[in-house]
């Protein structure tokens, strides 16, 4: 019929059709017998493969598609045949046209189900990976020899050192916007002099250490992902486990104790520029003196306002070491993972910090400190 492929039908015990293929049944042959196979009308119960003398994959997809349509059987087929049958069966079993074919009522729970999978999968690697971090904390405590110190110091350097000149105008500009627009609004009910409240305070126990960690996580959460990532794909980690170097140790924990070291100093760098910002701006358009600006912010911020600011830095620093580090040790499989932990480390590391600072600010309320 065409270039050898041939097919025929025979009566079938069972009241159908038995469809017999033969000849080679490759991408080659079988452009114009394709449509009279598709033509068939007649009950087909049994396709029957074994006078086929050659079959690639789109023979094997041809001879699965008739099946499917009919709901015959395949038989005949000897072993390379078989595992291509069973390599198209399976592609056609979670491939994407079945998936959309489904309908929305059990797309919804499947894909609900997923998600509900994902994260508790997501919990318990966090878990484990903390408790691998205070094993780690123990063996060093214990051995203090073996923590790499020259490590923590070049990590203290790209959190803290690095990043002061971004953190430092960022903060500044924040301090020019919240005393500008303060003032416009307290100007209607003839309290301007308040701005000096409002933005102390404000900088001091919020903006300013929530804007830096912000920071910290875009800027060293997500080099510590990219960083440990890049390791993983090139097999830097595994090497580092069959010398008898612990990862946890020479990578995770100086990036963690630099997060938690530096953000304090850092959230405190930033209410302090950003406390100069507004001052300026005070100077230069409320009528403020610059220096009378600052000698009123000790007067009117109290002194829990600053330790409010000083007790949530490092626990904003370490979220966002966890975050880093532990993405990054999920890196496996193509360069694609990197960008993706990379971001993922980023986008749950901002999360996890804003949420945990509304938990602060109803704690410091209960306690007085509102």
């Amino acid at each position: 019929m065409s270039d050898g492929a041939q097919f025929s039908l025979e009566d079938d015990a069972t009241g159908g059709f038995r469809l017999v293929l033969s000849g080679p049944y490759l991408v080659s042959t079988i452009g114009g017998l394709n449509q009279q196979l598709r033509a068939i009308a007649d009950p087909v119960s049994v396709i029957d493969l074994s006078q086929v003398t050659a079959i690639d994959t789109v023979g094997a997809w041809s001879a699965c598609s008739l099946a499917a349509r009919h709901g015959a059987s395949i038989e005949g087929a000897d072993e390379r045949s078989q595992r291509l049958l069973d390599a198209v069966q399976m592609r056609d079993s979670s491939g994407d046209i079945q998936r959309k074919e489904a309908p929305f009522w059990q797309r919804i729970p499947s894909h609900v189900g997923g998600l509900t999978r994902n994260l508790l999968l997501g919990i318990a690697g966090v878990v484990g990976f903390l408790g691998q971090i205070i094993l780690a904390a123990g063996t060093l405590i214990r051995h203090p020899g073996r923590f790499r110190g020259k490590a923590l110091i070049r990590q203290l350097e790209l959190v803290g050192v690095s990043a002061l000149p971004i953190v430092g105008l960022m903060s500044f500009l924040i301090g020019i916007v919240i005393a500008q627009q303060g003032a416009v609004q307290l100007a209607q009910f003839g309290a301007e002099t308040l701005t000096v409240n409002l933005v102390g305070r404000i900088t001091l126990r919020e903006l300013g250490v929530l804007m830096t960690a912000i920071m910290v996580a875009g800027r060293s959460g997500s080099a510590f992902a990219a960083q440990i990532g890049t390791m993983r794909l090139t097999e830097e980690v595994d090497a580092m486990r069959t010398i008898g170097i612990s990862p946890i140790e020479a990578l995770v924990m100086p990036r963690i104790l630099a997060s938690v070291l530096m953000m304090p100093l850092l959230g405190f760098y930033s209410a302090v520029v950003a406390i100069v910002g507004g001052a300026v701006i005070g100077d230069l358009a409320l009528g403020v003196p610059f220096w009378t600006f600052l000698e009123r912010i000790k007067d009117v911020v109290p002194v829990h306002d600053l330790w409010v600011g000083l007790i949530k830095a490092p626990v904003f620093g370490l979220i966002i070491g966890l975050a880093g580090c532990y993405q990054g040790m999920q890196v496996k499989g193509d360069s694609e993972q990197v960008g993706k932990r990379t971001t993922e480390a980023v986008v749950s590391a901002i999360f996890m910090v804003i949420v945990v600072d509304a938990f602060f600010a109803v704690f410091f309320t209960e306690i007085g400190w509102g």
